[in-house]
């Protein structure tokens, strides 16, 4: 069973910057794809990111194209999302998300992590 645990949210100012950070337990992390959801209060769970198993390519929303960066290290089994020029609607919690299609769609990941807040202040 595949565990995710997100960190690196909190408050911030618009235009700073986040690293979020997704490590990840059991199963083996290089054989998964990787992504990043957020989910903004009283809206649906939405797509940010992914990567795929030897982050060879990604994938990124309009919302996050040019300013959030996916990443992963393999031999550390955690995934990454630097956030940058962070707006006031970049405002969310962030999951991490495992599955093994390199898909937006959230119904197609089946392990994901317990999220962490992003707060962007204006």
């Amino acid at each position: 069973q595949v565990q995710l645990v997100e960190s690196g949210g909190g408050l911030v100012q618009t235009g700073d910057s986040l690293r979020l950070s997704c490590a990840a337990s059991g199963g083996t992390f290089s054989s998964r794809v990787m992504a990043w959801f957020r989910q903004a209060p009283g809206k649906e769970r939405e797509f940010v990111a992914a990567i795929t198993l030897s982050g060879g390519s990604t994938r990124y929303a309009d919302s996050a194209k040019g300013r959030f960066t996916i990443s992963r290290d393999n031999a550390k089994s955690t995934a990454y999302l630097q956030m940058d020029s962070l707006k006031p609607e970049d405002t969310g919690v962030y999951y991490c998300a495992a599955g093994d299609y390199y898909v937006a769609t959230t119904t197609l990941y089946p392990y994901w992590g317990r999220g962490t807040q992003v707060t962007v202040s204006s």
